[in-house]
């Protein structure tokens, strides 16, 4: 029997040792923590009693995601889709609601509700043929071109909504510059201008669900799919360099500069140097709470989704994550997870826990809490005096957890235009490393970052077909 390594245990990893389980192949997984997850990780920090996600605690691909569903994960896990997929915050209090139900949303955003409806109503319709098109490479023949021309023509309007009509069109600006500003370090361009649009139509389409468990839930679901086939994972393992291994293939979900260093001159140098010199996203800085109550917000609606973004217009929310290229903002654009008001697995009964970060410099080791704690003190007055736990996690820190981070990047590399395209490098097969049986399957090959595990699926697939012609 052919035999197969993955290195890292993210949702990538899993999915691709699935996917080589499934075709009968021996695989193995080597995972350099004690737990498996990557990012997806749901744990206990510092004593807690409490359970935090130590990446994304909202998944607004993993519904939209082939790979999930063609191994059952979308069935397997228990997703748990609120009935406002997001909110955001301008400034006084004042709120937008984007709620599952487009026709809702438009009717509360007024005069610019028949804007916001023209541009994701479309895309929202047409969900999965988007997600096929854009959770695939974009180097390649496009299985829905309308879909695809449909899709540009919208992320070329939201530019102009976002940078150029936000001053007449201020709530459905703001609320399509927070979905955008997810995608770290403020670019004006349409690269992220189509990454806000897609999640912006997924919220309208399938929602932005919560997984009950945690986002260890979705990591427990896909390595059940790879050992109830003869897989093994093997924890506590760091794998340096392919002379540890004695599989045949190898899979490396890891970071791009990892993947050089680990496959040494089993690539050609030009690819090496590629991949050790990814352009890299602004890091992040991360802070887990745990409340004694849910959040009091200003606005009680916000106790109907898990997902608040803290920030202002969309020229602000732009401003400062374009300033936090360079250096931390005072007031940042904010993402606030609150899973627990869905999920009460994850914190002692009576307890809450809230989950919030903010765009810092790559590498960067500060320590954004007092920042981020005032952003949501100004929307939700009292949540100070709620707070019975804080763990502050550095963009530094963040790679410490998983070195996959690098700098504290959770996008695999920068996700502009042209990051998107050579992602590592230009090619109609960018999982394959150019050297028999090596192949890049994390977010930085594509289609980059999120949980949805399509990165691992599609390497997997290209591996399957080039080393053992099953298609």
């Amino acid at each position: 029997m052919s035999s197969v390594a993955v290195i890292g245990s993210g949702p990538n990893g899993l999915a691709a040792a699935a996917v080589a389980a499934r075709a009968g192949l021996e695989v193995t997984v080597y995972e350099a923590n004690d737990s498996i997850g990557g990012a997806a990780r749901t744990v206990p920090l510092e004593g807690s009693a409490a359970r935090f996600d130590l990446g994304s605690a909202v998944h607004p691909m993993a519904l939209q995601s082939q790979a999930f569903k063609e191994l059952g994960i979308v069935d397997q896990v228990d997703f748990i889709v609120p009935p406002m997929s997001f909110a955001h915050v301008i400034h006084g209090g004042r709120t937008v609601h984007a709620w599952r139900d487009l026709e809702r949303t438009g009717a509360e955003l007024g005069r610019e509700g028949a804007a916001y409806t023209r541009l994701l109503g479309p895309l929202a319709a047409r969900m999965d043929e988007l997600a096929d098109t854009l959770l695939n490479p974009l180097l390649k023949v496009p299985a829905h071109p309308k879909t695809l021309a449909l899709f540009g023509a919208a992320a070329a309007a939201g530019m102009g909504l976002k940078e150029l009509a936000s001053g007449k069109c201020e709530r459905a600006a703001a609320l399509y510059a927070g979905c955008a500003a997810h995608v770290a370090g403020g670019s004006r361009g349409p690269a992220n201008a189509g990454a806000g649009l897609f999640l912006a139509a997924s919220a309208h389409a399938k929602g932005w669900p919560v997984p009950r468990g945690g986002s260890q839930a979705i990591s427990a679901a896909l390595a059940g799919q790879a050992t109830s086939r003869g897989g093994a994972i093997r924890t506590g393992i760091r794998i340096e360099s392919l002379d540890q291994l004695a599989e045949d293939v190898v899979l490396l979900d890891t970071s791009a500069e990892s993947a050089a260093r680990i496959a040494g001159r089993r690539i050609p140098q030009k690819l090496s140097k590629a991949l050790g010199t990814v352009r890299r996203s602004p890091g992040s800085c991360v802070v887990h709470f745990v409340l004694s109550e849910p959040v009091p917000w200003t606005d009680p609606a916000l106790s109907q989704t898990a997902t608040v973004h803290l920030g202002g217009t969309a020229a602000q929310v732009g401003r400062v994550e374009r300033q936090a290229r360079r250096r931390p903002a005072g007031k940042p654009f904010v993402i606030v997870a609150q899973p627990s008001l869905f999920d009460d697995s994850r914190a002692p009964a009576g307890r809450q826990v809230l989950w919030a970060y903010c765009h810092v410099p790559l590498g960067s080791g500060a320590d954004m809490k007092a920042e981020i704690s005032s952003m949501i003190e100004q929307a939700a007055p009292g949540f100070g005096d709620l707070v019975l736990e804080s763990h502050v996690v550095t963009a530094k820190g963040l790679e410490a957890q998983n070195a996959a981070l690098v700098g504290g990047d959770i996008s695999g590399g920068t996700m502009d235009l042209l990051g998107s395209i050579r992602r590592p490098v230009f090619s109609s097969d960018p999982w394959y490393l150019q050297s028999k049986g090596l192949y890049l399957i994390s977010s930085a090959a594509p289609p980059g970052p999120s949980v949805h595990g399509m990165g691992g699926w599609l390497g997997a697939k290209s591996m399957l077909r080039r080393e053992f012609g099953i298609v």
